[in-house]
């Protein structure tokens, strides 16, 4: 299991994930990407430095997807996103992938926060989240329209002093 930076040779399986109902309805957003439009986004943010994205691999096999997004390099923080494939779901794949995630933030990029937005629905993920460290700093309400409805999201944070990299 390893986490690796996205290629083009990707962009195929983050089409499925992105145009996937069940799985964006987590990320708050819309499942609706064309290939072309994804391609366009892929060569534009190529060189950008505001984003890092990993492809979570097994054997050859795709798993899912962590991202480092709205990298502040003044502020020294950043968003993490995380999707795992429903199939690969209770079998580590997040955790390690997290955890990889994490530390590049941390020990790579020098970061002093990474933050996240979760649904306060989705209390499987808070836990997750909690586990490794993120601690609830605040509740966005109706922050996020979803499933036919505005959904209330935690915003979670961990500061690097608080990361534990073995947990």
């Amino acid at each position: 299991m390893k986490i690796r930076a996205l290629e083009e040779t990707d962009l195929e399986f983050i089409h499925q994930l992105n145009n996937e109902y069940s799985i964006m309805s987590y990320w708050f957003e819309e499942p609706y990407e064309s290939l072309s439009e994804l391609k366009y986004l892929y060569e534009k943010h190529l060189t950008d430095d505001d984003e890092r994205r990993f492809v979570i691999e097994d054997d050859g096999i795709l798993a899912g997807i962590v991202e480092l997004v709205e990298i502040n390099y003044i502020h020294r923080n950043c968003e993490i996103q995380i999707i795992v494939q429903p199939e690969f779901n209770g079998r580590g794949y997040a955790k390690f992938a997290f955890r990889e995630c994490l530390s590049y933030a941390f020990d790579i990029l020098n970061m002093h926060k990474v933050y996240l937005y979760v649904d306060t629905d989705n209390e499987k993920a808070a836990h997750i989240y909690k586990k490794s460290g993120f601690t609830i700093e605040g509740t966005l309400k109706e922050q996020f329209y979803t499933k036919g409805e505005y959904q209330d999201a935690y915003l979670m944070g961990l500061l690097k002093r608080n990361w534990h990299r073995g947990d």
